[in-house]
């Protein structure tokens, strides 16, 4: 229940953190069985005896892209809605049993994807199987409960959006990526409105749970210390009679690249300082120019080292921090966005950051980047997959990731490779592609109050 506002949070923080240089290993490989239920729930299985959990990982494919017009914040709803009972389990009971067991569990929210998980001792991992098929199959979506949850969500909006600095300004700029007449599925914001939250009803949120919270539309993956063959008894027995429901309906979009610039400038009244805010156009998660777009924004943004940060931040003095970002939202299987936050220093106009950004952006384009920079990115990538392998919970995520985005969950042992096949000139090429002018949406950020 946590992801949405992180995802956020780190992408206006102040400095990313250093990762160690790794060269000759590789993240271990993933052993992975997958099957279906009758009823369409996709399982994967990935069994490992190294620790004593297992994580129970269930993703829904459904997010904000599946709201329509009027009825936007629905995904993020449930994300809270999905705590609140189900007919075997009592209200705030699911959370109770999982730490009484010893257990940790969430949620989160993004745009492609909502994903509920519980890490447990391995003796222990059924009741997790049994909790989330019971509220997959019984969840209490009362009138009670939705307003208990709507008036949540409505607060958690207004503390952690609403009257943070920089935070509206940038959900508005990754929405204005798009245009919300040809696709609103990725044109509006992700936590939704709350005006739409406000004309919301009981019943369609009900038909909302209906539609997408079935075993049709969700993928149950399990990772950790277990015995494939009780983990498939178990997961037939308690899942195998929950019913499917009818097929969700496609997404559209139609968000074209280079179409022009858009431009605006808000006040931001939380805001003490200026900011600017750039936002391109870049394609899907699968794609190998999502995995170069990827490095590229490492090399700009991460950590003190990065381009940006050494250029506009420690050399020019004209920013207190500038951040980069793709999928910020989360990935998607369509067209994602690159985006870049500059917060400015006193005495520094967001006309003028806008300039030094966009000054260093052309610079990748024309000159490229160093073999060194390439190789300090692809070695960030490494040791981040290395470290995943480390925890079960994290397993299951990148399972997860792969299925959705990639088409097949055994691309999990062969994602690194996307990345270390990328060259100099592939970094060149998509920085001249995608990171210009007609392809960007700029927000420039004014203080409520003028700077002295």
């Amino acid at each position: 229940m946590r992801c949405l506002t992180l995802a956020l949070a780190s992408a206006v923080a102040l400095a990313g953190a250093p990762v160690p240089a790794l060269h000759a290993q590789d993240p271990g490989r993933v052993q992975i069985d997958t099957f279906t239920l009758a009823n369409g729930l996709k399982v994967v299985l990935a069994p490992d005896h190294s620790t004593q959990v297992v994580a129970v990982n269930v993703w829904y494919d459904v997010g904000a892209r599946n709201e329509v017009q009027g009825r936007t914040g629905f995904a993020h709803l449930f994300e809270h809605m999905m705590f609140q009972g189900s007919e075997n389990v009592k209200k705030g009971q699911h959370m109770a049993l999982v730490e009484q067991a010893g257990g940790n569990l969430n949620g989160s929210t993004q745009i492609e994807r909502t994903n509920y998980w519980e890490v447990l001792p391995s003796n222990r991992y059924n009741m997790g199987l049994w909790l989330e098929a019971d509220r997959m199959r019984s969840l209490a979506v009362d009138s009670a409960n939705f307003e208990n949850q709507r008036e949540t969500v409505k607060e958690e909006r207004r503390m952690r959006f609403d009257n943070q600095p920089y935070i509206g300004s940038y959900l508005r700029g990754l929405a204005m990526a798009y245009d919300a007449k040809t696709c609103f599925a990725y044109g509006h914001e992700l936590i939704g409105s709350m005006d739409d939250l406000n004309a919301a009803r009981t019943a369609d949120v009900q038909a909302f749970f209906r539609m997408y919270y079935a075993p049709n539309n969700a993928t149950l993956t399990l990772a950790g210390d277990f015995d494939p063959a009780e983990a498939r008894r178990l997961i037939q027995q308690y899942f195998g009679a929950i019913p499917r429901a009818q097929t969700p309906p496609p997404v559209q979009c139609d968000a074209p690249y280079d179409a022009g610039q858009k431009r605006e400038t808000v006040t931001d009244a939380k805001a003490t300082l200026p900011g600017i805010l750039h936002v391109y156009l870049i394609p899907e998660y699968r794609s190998p120019d999502h995995a170069a777009l990827d490095l590229l924004q490492s090399i700009l943004g991460d950590g003190e080292s990065a381009r940006l940060n050494r250029a506009i931040v420690r050399e020019a003095k004209a920013a207190l921090a500038v951040q980069t970002g793709t999928d910020v939202v989360g990935p998607t299987r369509g067209k994602s966005t690159f985006a870049v936050l500059g917060i400015a220093n006193q005495g520094v106009t967001s006309d003028s950051l806008d300039q030094l950004i966009g000054a260093e952006l052309r610079r990748v384009a024309t000159e490229g980047v160093s073999e060194a920079e390439l190789t300090k990115a692809k070695n960030t990538v490494r040791a981040r997959q290395i470290f995943e392998r480390q925890r079960a919970l994290n397993v299951a995520e990148g399972i997860q990731t792969a299925s959705l985005f990639l088409g097949d969950p055994n691309a999990v042992n062969t994602e690194l490779q996307r990345y270390m096949a990328v060259t100099r000139a592939d970094i060149q090429r998509v920085a001249q592609q995608y990171l210009r002018p007609q392809n960007s949406t700029v927000i420039l950020i004014k203080p409520a109050t003028p700077q002295p």
